[in-house]
């Protein structure tokens, strides 16, 4: 399975099943884990059988079978959560290559508990990882006028670009992003409260993965 099917097959999973990863799997992930961890000063780090994370009321109406996750953390820097976002996302979608099931959770997890075990000062989130009782269903998406806008007549590159982009998954499903090009250069903003910067991570991996790197480049706005 290619990332690009990964990124349209993944969906949120948040019942597990009791069957372990596979130790070649876990070496396969790890060896992910710390790739990212060294490229980008991140400090995620793999929990394994460990079923703490989840509150009572989360495991008794929401999930099941939750022991395997990452903590997302890093240093206490404002780029921080940016690159968790981004870090993130190329890990679950590796993991689903790889067969496995995710569930990205920004809020209901123990945040002290998390920061307790983290190897980072700052904890963004966990992503749940495991073999899901089911494969998931899509989400709700806006309509893609509705987060993008391209000055002149848009290229598919930048289409492909948002519709992958419409398949992340921000935090509560908001979607509140926006995404602005202008010939070969792309800005995305985000407007989700505290989860801004991780969205806009999350967002952005999934924008290049559908538009192709070497069509454009980053920029900070479209004036």
């Amino acid at each position: 399975m290619t990332f690009e099917e990964a990124m349209r097959e993944r969906h949120t999973v948040r019942k597990y099943t009791e069957k372990e990863i596979p130790r070649e799997v876990l070496s396969k992930l790890n060896t992910r884990i710390f790739a990212n961890n060294e490229k980008y000063s991140v400090s995620i780090r793999f929990m394994l059988n460990d079923e703490k994370i989840l509150g009572t009321l989360t495991k008794l109406f929401l999930a099941k079978g939750v022991k395997n996750y990452l903590i997302l953390s890093g240093g206490n820097i404002f780029t921080t959560d940016e690159k968790l976002g981004y870090c993130g996302t190329d890990i679950m979608l590796y993991a689903q290559t790889l067969g496995l099931n995710t569930w990205w959770i920004g809020g209901t997890y123990k945040k002290r508990y998390a920061v307790r075990n983290a190897i980072g000062d700052k904890v963004a989130g966990i992503i749940a990882i495991g073999y899901g009782e089911t494969q998931g269903v899509p989400h709700k998406s806006k309509p893609l006028e509705e987060v993008c806008r391209y000055e002149g007549e848009m290229p598919e590159w930048f289409k492909n670009g948002v519709e992958a982009a419409l398949l992340a998954p921000t935090a509560l499903n908001k979607q509140a992003f926006l995404i602005e090009g202008r010939e070969d250069q792309v800005a995305i903003s985000c407007n989700n409260g505290i989860f801004s910067d991780v969205d806009k991570g999350i967002v952005k991996y999934h924008f290049e993965l559908g538009a192709g790197r070497e069509n454009f480049f980053w920029t900070d706005r479209i004036d």
